[in-house]
């Protein structure tokens, strides 16, 4: 399963350097989101866009409008942002996430930078041997 990860993980980011290579900084988010997605099945990757994402409280499966940008295989969050630079708050959000779909990795990717390399967290929850 790690090696699986890894793979996807590798993949994604290949796939969003292609992205922004292509786009540059400065655009809105849903224009990279839009862009990576169509990149990313181009790949042969699985894709899901905006999944709606409940939380359970109390036994209560409660719809708070919480969206996954884009889920890469059933395996993997990708959160994308464009913002002047990333905070603990955005790693805090795909840490919640993780933990609300008990998936374990998730990338975290600020397409408004020069190096889109310089841009990508990688966030690890009870990485699977």
């Amino acid at each position: 399963m790690k090696e699986r990860l890894n793979t996807i993980s590798e993949g994604i980011i290949g796939a969003a350097v292609a992205v922004h290579r292509e786009l540059g900084p400065g655009l809105l988010e849903a224009a990279y989101e839009a862009c990576l997605e169509f990149e990313l099945i181009d790949r042969g990757f699985t894709v899901e866009r905006q999944q709606a994402l409940p939380v359970l409280y109390r036994g209560m499966r409660v719809d708070c409008g919480f969206r996954l940008d884009l889920l890469v295989n059933g395996l993997v969050i990708v959160e994308l942002k464009a913002v002047e630079k990333l905070d603990r708050i955005h790693e805090a959000q795909v840490n919640t996430y993780l933990r609300l779909t008990g998936l374990h990795l998730g990338l975290l990717m600020n397409f408004n930078i020069l190096r889109i390399v310089d841009g990508i967290k990688r966030i690890v929850r009870e990485f699977p041997e």
